[in-house]
């Protein structure tokens, strides 16, 4: 199914099956995203086709090279009309005319500045750390609001 789903790039199945092929298609595409000999080779064991393997590491790798997960999506569209088995979409999200356009990409703040991207979300300036702290949590609470100010210097020691 996983290739049936590079092909068409849409498909319509049970849900059971549906979750299942999520996540071999995730796991498909990460491989082509990596794009290794023997990356290559385990796709061979999932994807059928020649034709829809070299799609894989070329169009859909390119597709998603910035993306770091969940390339595929899951849509329940109802029940079966004859044995009223649960059914949905899955599909690669990120492509023309997908049934849900994908959320924007979340933007993930510095390691080390946590403190001034919640300042820089608040909408809150930098401020002074308190002369009550110690001089070393003074100083790291000052190059903190040096990072989010855009102008981080080394500091000497």
């Amino acid at each position: 199914m996983v290739t049936q789903l590079l092909e068409k790039e849409r498909i319509r199945t049970t849900l059971a099956k549906a979750k299942t092929l999520q996540r071999y298609a995730d796991k498909v595409i990460t491989l082509g995203k990596q794009g290794t000999r023997e990356a290559w080779s385990e796709a061979r064991g999932i994807v059928r086709t020649d034709r829809e393997l070299h799609k894989l590491f070329t169009q859909v790798a390119l597709r998603y090279r910035e993306r770091p997960g969940g390339f595929t999506r899951l849509v329940r569209a109802g029940w079966r009309e004859r044995d009223a088995a649960p059914v949905a979409f899955v599909e690669l999200v990120d492509r023309p005319g997908e049934l849900r356009p994908a959320n924007p990409p979340v933007q993930r703040p510095n390691p080390l500045s946590v403190q001034a991207w919640i300042q820089q979300q608040l909408g809150q300036p930098a401020r002074e750390p308190s002369p009550l702290l110690p001089p070393s949590v003074q100083q790291y609470l000052r190059e903190e609001n040096r990072i989010q100010q855009g102008r981080a210097q080394p500091v000497a020691r």
